[in-house]
């Protein structure tokens, strides 16, 4: 995994490492359990658990649309306070409805709170802190319950819902998800004005550094499904290193012009100032989509969105550019 170079990037290096590790499709074991292929071996999972922790914030939406009880997990999703619940707002209700517990957060994965939970398998991994703390406990966790845990090259939302469906045994409700979403995606590019030109994404960090999205990356990839032109703004800034999994890069403030000089831009912020709050920075209000007044901000669950965050912002972006 690339590491964030810029000493300015400590706190988002963080949010972005993530651990290892692979997954595969279930198959067939012993009464009442399946076998999932992961890089740490074969692991007999049961067939229908009733205790699931999940390690991974970012992950655990997922599970909720899958219909399959959590009986804990990390409540940390990159961008997104927790609400008066101790949840994200975009599944507390579900955490309510089920009487999920809240795993300690921190610097160090508390594997005394996992095993309070008497789990009966073990969900983790993906990008983040929180996948590279399960990784590096993999041992431990093991040894608690099965434990899968999603590779950190697992980039986008439907591979990651994938994955955990095969682990949890609930395949067979991916397709009527995907079929939502690709109707949802269709109707909108139907009936949104998208604005010609180019469209560049910026991050709207706590440290104030300039960052972008590159025109690969997840966000990016949905815009392209409405019709919306991601520019190419890893050339433009002269292909620096990408940070994290490689869904962003930072610039330097004399680039900015340069590289973010779009007639559409979105912002999205991950602790950082809101839209209208960069607009009243010179750096950005120096630019065209800016100038124009040509901005669209997102919601952090935007950036590395799990299903619901994708269809959250497919909602956003269906009332902006109605």
């Amino acid at each position: 995994m690339t590491r964030w170079l810029p000493a300015a990037c400590v706190t988002l290096v963080a949010l972005l490492l993530a651990g290892c590790g692979t997954a595969g499709a279930g198959k067939a074991a012993g009464p009442g359990t399946r076998v999932v292929t992961t890089a740490h071996g074969p692991v007999n999972v049961p067939s229908d658990p009733q205790r699931i922790v999940v390690l991974s914030g970012g992950q655990t939406g997922y599970l909720y649309e899958l219909g399959v009880p959590v009986a804990a997990t990390d409540t940390r999703v990159l961008g997104i306070p927790s609400d008066a619940t101790g949840f994200p707002p975009t599944w507390s209700a579900d955490a309510t409805r089920q009487g999920t517990k809240a795993l300690p957060g921190g610097d160090e994965l508390s594997i005394e709170a996992v095993a309070a939970q008497r789990p009966d398998l073990i969900i983790g991994g993906g990008q983040g802190i929180t996948g590279l703390q399960a990784e590096q406990n993999y041992d431990k966790l093991s040894k608690i319950a099965p434990t899968v845990l999603v590779p950190n090259t697992v980039v986008t939302w439907q591979e990651e819902l994938r994955l955990l469906a095969d682990a949890v045994g609930r395949s067979d409700r991916v397709p009527a998800l995907m079929r939502a979403y690709t109707d949802k995606v269709a109707t909108l590019r139907s009936s949104i004005k998208v604005p010609p030109g180019p469209a560049v994404i910026l991050l709207s960090l706590s440290n104030n550094q300039p960052c972008l999205v590159p025109a690969d990356a997840a966000l990016a990839t949905l815009l392209r499904e409405l019709g919306f032109v991601p520019d190419d703004v890893l050339r433009k800034a002269g292909n620096p290193p990408r940070y994290g999994t490689g869904d962003s890069f930072v610039v330097s403030a004399e680039l900015v012009s340069q590289v973010a000089d779009a007639p559409t831009a979105f912002v999205i912020p991950i602790g950082g100032r809101s839209a209208s709050e960069l607009a009243k920075d010179p750096l950005y209000a120096q630019l065209p989509a800016f100038r124009a007044g040509r901005v669209h901000e997102l919601p952090a669950l935007s950036y590395r969105p799990d299903y619901r965050g994708v269809i959250r912002t497919l909602d956003v972006l269906g009332g902006d550019f109605r």
